[in-house]
């Protein structure tokens, strides 16, 4: 890391450091911002979890899960919940079962794929997570207060040029594995 730059200095001091630890002076700048960036991210989703789990016992998984849901009121055939959540069919199944017992969301077969469940939220479901979703919001509005409504503009504008020239590369698919 650069030593002019005053992040480095407060993350040394509270080892903070994290991921960005691997970056050196010498490495390209592309490197360290993206060790910044995953360093960052790692840092806010693991606050995040640890406030679902202190305020609502909840894990982010099942956060993840009813959001998805509440996105799709009419519900949701799990194969493409599970391609949503980008986790395996397994996962969502099991997911189901505990939220399903809880009375969190309903599961019936689909009209049109008998082979197919759908998913929904349950009105005690949809509450619970307009409940969490409100404060979800209002922890990442104060995690990222210190940041300008200009430089998170100018962040999130520079990370979609980014996404657009990463889909644009089109790797081919054995470099997705």
């Amino acid at each position: 890391m650069k030593q002019n730059d005053p992040s480095h200095a407060v993350l040394s001091e509270a080892e903070e450091l994290g991921l960005e630890g691997r970056a050196h002076s010498g490495d390209h700048a592309a490197l360290k911002l993206w060790l910044r960036m995953l360093a960052t991210t790692t840092q806010i989703e693991a606050e995040i979890r640890r406030r679902l789990r202190d305020r609502f016992d909840i894990s982010l998984a099942r956060f993840d899960y009813m959001a998805q849901l509440y996105r799709h009121p009419d519900g949701m055939k799990m194969r493409a919940l599970s391609k949503f959540l980008m986790v395996t069919g397994g996962n969502v199944t099991g997911l189901t079962d505990e939220l399903s017992r809880e009375g969190l969301v309903s599961r019936e077969s689909s009209p049109t794929d008998r082979r197919a469940w759908i998913v929904r939220l349950t009105p005690k479901g949809r509450r619970l997570f307009e409940t969490m979703a409100a404060a979800h919001e209002q922890w990442i509005l104060d995690l990222f207060s210190s940041m300008d409504a200009k430089a998170m503009q100018q962040v999130h504008a520079h990370l979609g040029e980014l996404r657009v020239q990463l889909i644009q590369h089109d790797p081919s698919p054995q470099d997705n594995a």
